[in-house]
């Protein structure tokens, strides 16, 4: 394995080789839960670019480059792409800027964004091509779903589960994978969040007519083809923000009836089937972060996720409450929980 030193090495002579010239600077833009990390670069005309690296072996730039390519022929804003290098895992890309949209959202501000954000997903859910992306199937629902006794149960809260409690917990599975199996399928970002879109001040769209702007959309390659609500709920529902439940309510039903004018669901889909549709992909996905969150700490050693577990928590007991075949799996996890600090980690040795 290359050491940190190669490794810079190889990204500089990369972004050399791509530019033609030697950059003023390169220096850190940030890091996600991957082993991307991505870099800043300041060339000698004083524009800016990020260079994603994307480790071989660990990471792979070709889902990347393909959805990229998938959502700007739909028309929307993600980076533009000036040279990659997939055996190196590089790509030099448009600086989107640094304004994501979590630390700008506000009473204020919040309905511009969303605004502009529920614009591009409509676009990205009727004109983004799905053809041929991995399917968001039972197999990999249910690899999801384990993610949260596996991480979130046993390794977060020492917790194994009974007989019962697996009845349980298995037949909430089967209702969130059938819920999710049950509606239409489309385009599905995955992690379509305020973490993920970025207030830009400028568009680099070249001559694409009638292209959405904004937001600007990241962190995008591990898109598939998945239930309709998904990315709706990602967004309406943050793991990282909170809105109160009118509001979200208003958010969702406006999207459900331009999904309808844009005939990508049926007339016969009324506000409380969607509800349904929506609550229940919601409920798969923070099951799924509770075990993600945590895996990220017991595994990655990124502590600052468990900050973010009450308010998936919030979201996991309150929608499961809301349906009466999902309300025994409010009652297992909430005796699981008891009265620990679900921010607190267990005081035992991360795996490597």
């Amino acid at each position: 394995m290359a050491s940190t030193a190669d490794r810079q090495d190889a990204l500089r002579r990369f972004v050399e080789t791509a530019l033609s010239h030697r950059p003023s600077s390169i220096v850190p833009a940030s890091a996600d839960a991957s082993f991307r990390s991505y870099w800043r670069v300041t060339t000698d005309s004083g524009a800016t670019r990020i260079v994603m690296d994307a480790p071989p072996g660990k990471e792979d730039i070709a889902p990347w480059l393909d959805v990229d390519m998938r959502l700007r022929r739909a028309g929307l804003h993600t980076p533009k792409v000036f040279a990659s290098d997939a055996a190196q895992g590089f790509v030099l890309m448009e600086d989107l800027g640094a304004r994501t949209y979590l630390p700008e959202l506000n009473d204020a501000t919040v309905d511009q964004l969303y605004g502009d954000a529920l614009d591009a997903l409509l676009r990205m859910q009727a004109h983004a091509d799905p053809a041929g992306l991995p399917a968001f199937d039972e197999a990999f629902m249910t690899a999801e779903l384990e993610l949260m006794p596996q991480w979130f149960l046993r390794r977060h809260l020492g917790h194994e589960p009974d007989c019962d409690e697996w009845d349980v917990i298995e037949v909430a599975f089967r209702t969130l994978i059938s819920a999710a199996r049950g509606q239409p399928q489309t385009f599905m970002h995955r992690d379509y969040h305020s973490r993920n879109l970025m207030i830009v001040a400028h568009a680099d769209r070249g001559a694409d007519a009638g292209a959405i702007t904004r937001p600007g959309i990241i962190d995008f390659q591990d898109a598939m083809s998945g239930p309709l609500t998904y990315d709706l709920v990602s967004l309406l529902r943050d793991c990282y923000i909170e809105w109160d439940a009118e509001r979200v309510e208003d958010w969702m039903e406006h999207h459900r009836q331009r999904l309808q004018h844009a005939q990508l669901i049926e007339a016969r889909v009324d506000a409380t089937r969607f509800r349904r549709w929506f609550d229940l992909v919601g409920l798969q996905r923070h099951l799924k972060v509770l075990g993600i969150f945590c895996r990220l700490w017991y595994r990655d050693g990124k502590a600052h996720y468990l900050g973010d577990l009450p308010l998936v928590w919030r979201y996991v007991i309150s929608i499961a409450r809301s349906y009466r075949e999902l309300t025994p799996l409010a009652d297992a996890l909430e005796h699981a929980l008891g009265d620990r600090d679900i921010t607190q980690p267990r005081t035992e040795t991360r795996s490597p």
